[in-house]
């Protein structure tokens, strides 16, 4: 938008060189015998062109507008060489008419001279009138020499009535026209062109330009996700990228006819120091941009993980204590697009004022609503703005106040105001963040009962936030580097206040039922919500995030003005934050002394009922997907059980109770098959009846006589309550078993998520196991069903060759192979008192579970049951095991056995050997 000064342009192409040697080629052979040898000479300047411009990045890899302007040069250069030889040479008239004129403009980006290394050619051919014979003939035989250089070309060929109709009609040609930039051919006819543009297009339609851009740009932020924090963004089309960036420029060169972007600044649109952060932006985004170019070498502007670390590497980040090269580079993107969020707020509000200033004085001007005060600021048209350019300066508790009343008042900050908090920001010090005026507004905005998410992003995206709370500021655009996390640590904890507001105000009932329910009987809102916004504050420091988050909370909370119980509380959470969903994803919730542990840690309900608020906003706010029905029952039961025994202080009935109640309840709920709970639930230990679910005993009992004497009997069902397929395998129990069952899954294309495994008093062995495809979705289809039955027949029964085919099953996640993830075995003998609990961290990748089953198998270890957790790349499969006589495994040199072969299991070089 404004392009640099091209250093030494011969080094990238010499045009005269170039058009010399075309000519000489000509000369010795002719126009039609010698284009063989042009395409290739002009291949090799192209090809020189690119190289040198790389070198060029390479050396300055900030230096992204100077990449941006020489691509377009280079392209400029060539189209001139193409078009001289084929008027010259190719298609020579001695004597043309005034209807045979050709002006070649540069559209859309390479009208602005900025091109990334692959990005397409945008060309317009205009004529004087309807094209003639010669036209069509030179237009058609440049087109074809630039296809010949490989190059992706976008264009058009009108005459100047055509282009005038067309842009009127069409909003994209009118932007791309509104770039246009004059390369070669007829200069007079380029200006009539031009003139005719502005004359008969533009003047008149300003408004109508203006808000069909701002929808065109608001439909653009949906399509790619609408937050400028996700962790995958788009350079060009995402929000806060560079379309946002030219955006603003179109819009300031339709109203006022800017030749470039510095002109913004002249026109009252930007300020200097907005122009100069505007652009930063641009200059670090195409950096971003012709580095994703040269590394794909093709039209890439996508920074996908795989990408992410090489542009870092190019770009000169290094690795900081608690924060990888990587994760700063990215966070310095963020930053950007954060700015340019901001800078087109202020720019969006400038041009309101200006076109409200251009309104006619009439008759009804006096009946325009008039501002009211509220507290000293200008309240007019649902906006608060400040009186005067030095509000913040004469008390910068406002800073946060204006914040506070907005949310309270239901308003928008006006962006006048908005400009003026990020210039003041730096207004905040010490003796403002421990004013207690001002800490007891943040803590009013921060647990309001209207809209904190709303104001709370406000706050932070004017800089603010981070003034008034350091800690979150170190946060601040911080990604983390894994396929898990969807935001920014800042967005996350914004999105996750947001959700538990909307909990609190009964909107989300139907997806969280519990939370909807238990949100009301807590006695601390504001430490709940404290906890929220403080329970990854933490995070990028070197060690674990829950323990130095809750010495944070430790400091804060007492200068929000919370008392001891509630900073108490507040730590607490923020330390133990990650222990509910630990406990419901990895642990076996029906043995006795997992609900032990938890409530022995978490000692009150209470705690329990923030805790768990806690864990499914933090869970939800991850990002689209992550939470589902079968994390929701997980959570609700461990909910349940704790409370249950917190509130009598110990579990309602005892074992045997326990087991003659679930038969009652089983019976009753099997009808006329009541009677299967004596004559075959009878074969089956406490164990099982403990471990299982009503609905699920049902099934299998009948499961179990419908199969009475058959070696093998497999159902699949859809099982709505846990958002998964229940697939039961009833066989004879033999080593091996549940390794195999696992490998059929994997094989049908199913990921387990959970699984049981019980043997029966007579030697049958029925495995229960919760199934989903790789996206989290159920089975449901009637030949999934049947795929799931056949493939697990055909594993258990040798018919297929488990494990090559296991090996050759491409990643569910293509790009997890990009992200480091050690693997990692812990044992714990304490967390069950029948079973040994292993734990094997690892990358998920097919049929891990297959083949650390098979290592157990190995091992000579019995599973019981399994507990499957994904966050992203990485698995945390959890297995409750003994020995083959019923024992846990404590001895050290064995310990040390097991763990040597799940790493090897575990490890990415695993060698495959079918075992018979």
């Amino acid at each position: 938008m404004t392009s640099p000064r091209i250093a030494n342009q011969r080094a990238i192409v010499e045009r005269r060189s170039l058009a010399v040697a075309i000519a000489d080629l000509v000369a010795a052979q002719g126009a039609e015998r010698s284009r063989p040898q042009v395409v290739a000479l002009l291949r090799q300047a192209l090809a020189n062109g690119r190289d040198e411009i790389a070198r060029r990045l390479a050396d300055k890899p900030s230096a992204g507008t100077e990449c941006a302007a020489a691509q377009a040069f280079l392209i400029d250069q060539l189209v001139r060489v193409i078009h001289d030889h084929v008027v010259g040479d190719v298609y020579r008239a001695s004597n043309r008419s005034t209807g045979e004129r050709i002006a070649i403009l540069a559209v859309g980006g390479y009208g602005r001279g900025e091109m990334a290394p692959h990005s397409d050619v945008d060309i317009a051919f205009i004529t004087p009138s309807r094209q003639t014979a010669w036209c069509e003939q030179v237009i058609e035989a440049m087109l074809y020499f630039l296809w010949d250089l490989g190059l992706k070309v976008g264009q058009s060929s009108r005459s100047l009535d055509e282009m005038v109709r067309m842009a009127r009609s069409d909003l994209t040609i009118r932007t791309a026209l509104l770039e246009g930039r004059y390369v070669w051919g007829d200069q007079d006819l380029y200006e009539e062109a031009e003139l005719r543009f502005w004359n008969e297009v533009v003047q008149g339609t300003e408004r109508q330009f203006v808000a069909e851009k701002l929808a065109e740009r608001n439909e653009r932020h949906k399509r790619l996700g609408d937050s400028r924090y996700v962790v995958e963004p788009n350079v060009k089309e995402g929000k806060g990228g560079l379309r946002d960036l030219h955006t603003l420029y179109w819009i300031g060169k339709y109203i006022h006819k800017v030749r470039d972007a510095s002109e913004l600044a002249n026109v009252g649109l930007l300020t200097p120091n907005e122009y100069r952060a505007f652009r930063r932006a641009e200059a670090f985004f195409w950096a971003v941009r012709c580095h994703l170019h040269t590394i794909t070498r093709r039209a890439e502007d996508r920074l996908t993980f795989d990408l992410q670390r090489e542009v870092a590497a190019r770009m000169q980040f290094a690795d900081r204590p608690g924060k990888s090269a990587v994760e700063r580079f990215m966070q310095y993107f963020f930053l950007h697009a954060k700015r340019v969020g901001a800078l087109t707020g202020v720019f969006l509000a400038q041009l309101d004022e200006q076109f409200a200033r251009k309104q006619p004085r009439g008759l009804l001007a006096g009946f325009r609503t008039r501002a009211r005060s509220l507290k000293g600021y200008r309240v007019f048209g649902g906006k608060i703005n400040v009186p005067s350019d030095d509000w913040f300066a004469q008390d910068p508790v406002r800073l946060v106040e204006i914040f506070a009343l907005a949310d309270a008042e239901r308003l928008e900050i006006h962006p006048e105001a908005m400009r003026l908090a990020s210039r003041d920001a730096k207004l905040i010090d010490a003796r403002v963040r421990k004013d207690p005026r001002a800490n007891a507004l943040f803590l009013d905005l921060l647990t309001s009962r209207n809209d904190p998410e709303t104001a709370l992003r406000w706050f932070n995206e004017a800089g603010v936030f981070g003034r008034f709370v350091p800690d979150f500021g170190r946060v601040n655009a911080q990604m983390q580097f894994d396929m898990y996390h969807h935001y920014t640590v800042d967005e996350h904890t914004i999105r996750a206040i947001g959700l538990l507001s909307r909990i609190e105000r009964g909107e989300l009932g139907v997806d969280h039922p519990l939370a909807t329910q238990i949100l009301p009987k807590i006695q601390s809102r504001r430490a709940l919500y404290a906890a929220v916004l403080l329970h990854d504050i933490a995070k990028g420091r070197r060690g674990d995030h829950s323990v130095l988050g809750a010495e944070v909370a430790f400091k804060l909370c007492p200068r929000f003005g919370m008392d001891e119980g509630e900073t108490e509380l507040v730590a607490w959470l923020v330390r133990h934050h990650l222990l509910l969903s630990a406990t419901a994803f990895k642990r076996d919730l029906a043995d006795w002394k997992t609900i032990s542990d938890f409530v022995g840690v978490v000692q009150s309900v209470e705690r329990l009922r923030t805790l768990t608020l806690l864990t499914i906003v933090d869970i939800r706010a991850v990002g689209p997907g992550v939470w589902n029905s079968w994390k929701r029952q997980l959570i609700g039961e461990v909910y349940e059980l704790s409370e249950e025994r917190l509130r009598l202080g110990h579990a309602e009935h005892g074992r045997a109770q326990r087991v003659a109640a679930k038969k009652a309840a089983v019976g009753a709920g099997l009808g006329r098959d009541a009677g299967l709970v004596e004559a075959i639930g009878g074969q089956l230990a406490d164990a099982y009846w403990i471990a299982e679910p009503e609905d699920i005993i049902a099934m299998n009992l009948r499961q179990l006589k419908r199969a009475k004497g058959a070696p093998l009997d497999v159902a699949t069902e859809y099982y709505a309550a846990r958002g998964a397929t229940l697939v039961t395998v009833i066989a004879a129990d033999h080593p091996g078993l549940f390794y195999r069952i696992a490998g059929g899954i994997h094989l049908a294309g199913g990921n387990i998520i959970d699984a049981r495994i019980h043997t029966a008093r007579n030697g049958m062995a029925v495995d229960n196991f919760l199934v989903q495809d790789p996206l989290g979705r159920p089975f449901m289809e009637d030949t999934q069903l049947a795929r799931l039955r056949t493939a697990i027949g055909d594993a258990l029964a040798n018919r297929v060759k488990l494990m090559p085919q296991l090996a050759a099953r491409p990643l569910a996640r293509p790009r997890a192979e990009h992200f480091p993830v050690r693997p990692r075995v812990e044992f714990d003998n304490k967390a069950s008192n029948r079973f040994t609990v292993i734990e094997v961290n690892a990358r998920d990748r097919p049929a891990l579970l297959n083949r650390l089953a098979r290592a157990l198998f190995e091992a000579r270890l019995i599973v019981h049951s399994a507990h499957i957790a994904t966050y992203g790349e990485r698995a945390a499969d959890t297995f409750y095991v003994t020995d083959v006589l019923g024992e846990k495994i404590t001895d050290a040199p064995r310990l040390k056995a097991v763990e040597r072969q799940l790493l090897d299991a575990a490890g990415e070089e695993t060698v495959e050997v079918e075992i018979a």
